[in-house]
């Protein structure tokens, strides 16, 4: 059998990423941070209890190390999408309570009970192929019932909730929690809100012995009424403001720094990046750093003649971006920068204490979650606390 050349065969990258020097950008995630959060959110929401979102790779930020974390402090029930989410918690978490929030696909109930994951049905078919699995296997675990109270995504309606099959199903099936979701909690004078809580009380009284939740995030945020039996944050644990338009309560979770590949000047008149959308008004520094949409900054933060977007902080001021990020790099104007100012190799940070991650959404016409859920794989990652 022919020895495969070692000089073609790539090294297969770490979990946290190329080596330092060779990265791009750093992404550091302050465990602490998450713990702290999830701390804070489970003291405004006792005696409910608090669990915690972990899907999309807990928001970007990495589910193993967080998931380990936060288990660690104390929490110990956990929400993913997907089952094979529900899987990667299940090595981490052994003992933890795991949610599937996408529910039950057809044919996949045995395959949930082996990890012994809880689907959230979230209709009557879902809800009939549940109690067939356990009719035939005896199975014993349980599973979450979904209510559409407002938002119209998943979930079984009120009156589909208050049927004799849905509450017969409820009470011989092992449905250990039901929930809905709000669809403004973070517009708390919205009148949905009250609807929805209304609602879910409603329906909360055809099952006296199921526990409820209700409350993300923002939703622990409007008020006892919203939390129930458990909450379940996800985006505030990340650092997300949860109440937009006050204070952000929360601690800062990710700070991203990007390495500068070149400084280069350029003359008054001259044109920076794809389409040529951003001219220099005087003779002006570049800093040309490692990091594009491809890891996951937002081109739509790009800076226009017509537009402003997104800044960095380099030595300490905040410096605005110049023309359009582009796949692998993007271009920092740096010429109020005093002294011999940035060189290559040094760091510019793009999201951290000073820029936080609701700015930088904003800068890109987005939320912070969508920012947050793409974080990019080639960064050198490094966790701290927790």
């Amino acid at each position: 059998m022919p020895v495969r050349n070692a000089r073609t065969a790539p090294a297969a990258q770490p979990p946290n990423g190329p080596p330092g020097p060779e990265a791009g950008g750093l992404l550091a995630i302050d465990l602490g941070a998450i713990v702290a959060n999830w701390r804070e959110l489970a003291r405004r929401a006792a005696p409910a209890e608090c669990a915690a979102a972990v899907k999309a790779d807990a928001y970007g930020c990495g589910a193993g190390p967080v998931v380990r974390a936060l288990n660690d402090a104390g929490c110990e029930t956990f929400f993913v999408a997907h089952p094979d989410e529900g899987r990667g918690v299940r090595a981490v978490a052994h003992n933890a309570v795991i949610y599937v929030l996408n529910g039950l696909a057809a044919g996949t109930a045995e395959a949930m009970a082996a990890d012994n994951l809880r689907p959230v049905i979230g209709s009557t078919a879902e809800l009939a192929e549940w109690i067939a699995f356990r009719d035939r296997t005896g199975f014993g675990g349980g599973a979450a019932l979904q209510i559409d109270t407002g938002i119209n995504r998943l979930g079984l309606s009120p009156e589909e909730a208050a049927t004799d099959a849905v509450r017969d199903g409820v009470e011989k099936h092992a449905i250990s929690l039901i929930i809905s979701h709000f669809a403004c909690a973070d517009e708390p004078a919205h009148p949905l809100n009250a609807r929805q809580m209304a609602d879910f009380r409603d329906v909360r009284a055809l099952f006296p012995k199921v526990p409820g939740s209700l409350a993300n995030s923002s939703g622990i945020f409007l008020g006892p009424d919203a939390h129930h039996d458990l909450v379940r944050p996800g985006a505030a644990l990340y650092g997300v403001n949860p109440t937009p338009g006050h204070l952000n309560l929360m601690q800062t979770v990710v700070r991203l720094d990007g390495r500068i590949i070149q400084i280069r000047d350029i003359a008054e008149g001259e044109t920076v990046g794809y389409g040529a959308t951003w001219m220099a008004k005087r003779p002006t520094r570049l800093a040309i750093v490692g990091i594009g949409y491809a890891d996951g900054f937002p081109r739509a933060a790009s800076v226009s003649d017509l537009k402003p977007g997104a800044e960095a902080i380099v030595a300490g001021r905040r410096c605005p971006l110049a023309g359009r990020v582009s796949m692998d790099l993007m271009a920092v104007d740096v010429t109020d920068v005093p002294g011999d100012g940035p060189r290559r190799g040094d760091l510019v940070n793009l999201l951290g204490d000073e820029i936080g991650v609701d700015e930088l959404a904003s800068h890109a016409g987005t939320i912070g979650y969508e920012v947050l859920t793409g974080l990019g794989r080639r960064y050198r990652r490094v966790y701290r606390g927790g």
